[in-house]
Protein backbone atom coordinates (compact mmCIF):
# COMPACT_ATOMS: atom_id res chain seq x y z
CA UNK A 1 0.00 0.00 0.00
CA UNK A 2 2.91 2.40 0.57
CA UNK A 3 4.56 1.69 -2.78
CA UNK A 4 2.53 4.20 -4.80
CA UNK A 5 3.37 6.91 -2.27
CA UNK A 6 7.10 6.21 -2.60
CA UNK A 7 6.82 6.61 -6.35
CA UNK A 8 4.87 9.81 -5.91
CA UNK A 9 7.48 11.22 -3.52
CA UNK A 10 10.27 10.38 -5.95
CA UNK A 11 8.33 12.04 -8.74
CA UNK A 12 7.82 15.17 -6.64
CA UNK A 13 11.54 15.32 -5.75
CA UNK A 14 12.60 14.80 -9.36
CA UNK A 15 10.15 17.47 -10.54
CA UNK A 16 11.32 20.00 -7.98
CA UNK A 17 14.96 19.38 -8.88
CA UNK A 18 14.20 19.81 -12.57
CA UNK A 19 12.26 23.00 -11.87
CA UNK A 20 15.00 24.59 -9.75
CA UNK A 21 18.00 23.47 -11.82
CA UNK A 22 17.86 26.48 -14.16
CA UNK A 23 17.92 28.81 -11.15
CA UNK A 24 20.99 27.09 -9.76
CA UNK A 25 22.81 27.21 -13.06
CA UNK A 26 21.89 30.86 -13.57
CA UNK A 27 22.95 31.74 -10.03
CA UNK A 28 26.30 29.98 -10.32
CA UNK A 29 27.35 31.59 -13.57
CA UNK A 30 25.92 35.07 -13.10
CA UNK A 31 27.36 35.56 -9.63
CA UNK A 32 30.80 34.26 -10.60
CA UNK A 33 30.94 36.03 -13.98
CA UNK A 34 28.41 38.88 -14.22
CA UNK A 35 29.41 39.72 -17.79
CA UNK A 36 27.72 36.47 -18.89
CA UNK A 37 24.42 38.34 -18.61
CA UNK A 38 25.38 39.82 -21.97
CA UNK A 39 24.79 36.44 -23.63
CA UNK A 40 21.02 36.11 -23.05
CA UNK A 41 20.67 39.89 -23.35
CA UNK A 42 22.39 39.88 -26.72
CA UNK A 43 20.40 36.91 -27.98
CA UNK A 44 17.14 38.55 -26.95
CA UNK A 45 18.22 41.83 -28.53
CA UNK A 46 18.97 39.98 -31.77
CA UNK A 47 15.52 38.39 -31.63
CA UNK A 48 14.01 41.83 -31.17
CA UNK A 49 16.04 43.17 -34.08
CA UNK A 50 14.73 40.45 -36.37
CA UNK A 51 11.11 40.32 -35.19
CA UNK A 52 10.46 43.82 -33.75
CA UNK A 53 8.40 42.29 -30.93
CA UNK A 54 8.46 44.44 -27.83
CA UNK A 55 8.48 41.39 -25.57
CA UNK A 56 12.01 40.57 -26.73
CA UNK A 57 13.05 44.17 -26.18
CA UNK A 58 11.72 44.12 -22.61
CA UNK A 59 13.44 40.81 -21.89
CA UNK A 60 16.75 42.03 -23.32
CA UNK A 61 16.44 45.24 -21.33
CA UNK A 62 15.93 43.33 -18.11
CA UNK A 63 19.10 41.31 -18.71
CA UNK A 64 21.05 44.46 -19.57
CA UNK A 65 19.77 46.15 -16.40
CA UNK A 66 20.75 43.11 -14.36
CA UNK A 67 24.37 43.29 -15.54
CA UNK A 68 25.47 46.49 -13.72
CA UNK A 69 23.52 45.42 -10.64
CA UNK A 70 25.30 42.08 -10.39
CA UNK A 71 28.64 43.68 -11.24
CA UNK A 72 28.13 46.17 -8.40
CA UNK A 73 27.37 43.30 -6.05
CA UNK A 74 30.49 41.46 -7.11
CA UNK A 75 32.67 44.53 -6.59
CA UNK A 76 30.90 45.09 -3.21
CA UNK A 77 29.73 48.54 -4.23
CA UNK A 78 26.04 47.78 -3.67
CA UNK A 79 26.45 45.71 -0.52
CA UNK A 80 28.13 46.23 2.81
CA UNK A 81 30.18 43.04 2.79
CA UNK A 82 27.37 40.58 3.44
CA UNK A 83 26.98 39.73 -0.21
CA UNK A 84 27.06 35.97 0.38
CA UNK A 85 23.41 35.78 1.43
CA UNK A 86 21.51 36.99 -1.61
CA UNK A 87 17.82 37.02 -0.80
CA UNK A 88 17.32 39.57 -3.56
CA UNK A 89 18.01 36.87 -6.13
CA UNK A 90 14.87 35.00 -5.08
CA UNK A 91 12.96 37.82 -6.76
CA UNK A 92 15.32 38.63 -9.60
CA UNK A 93 16.11 35.16 -11.01
CA UNK A 94 12.54 33.98 -11.59
CA UNK A 95 11.83 37.25 -13.40
CA UNK A 96 14.91 36.82 -15.60
CA UNK A 97 14.02 33.22 -16.37
CA UNK A 98 10.53 34.24 -17.39
CA UNK A 99 11.92 37.05 -19.49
Amino acid sequence: MNEPRVGLYLLIIAGSLAATAPLGILAFFSIAQPWLALVPGGLLAALYWSSRKKLFLAAAGSWFCYLPYEWGMKLRILCSGECNIRVDLLLIYPFLLLA
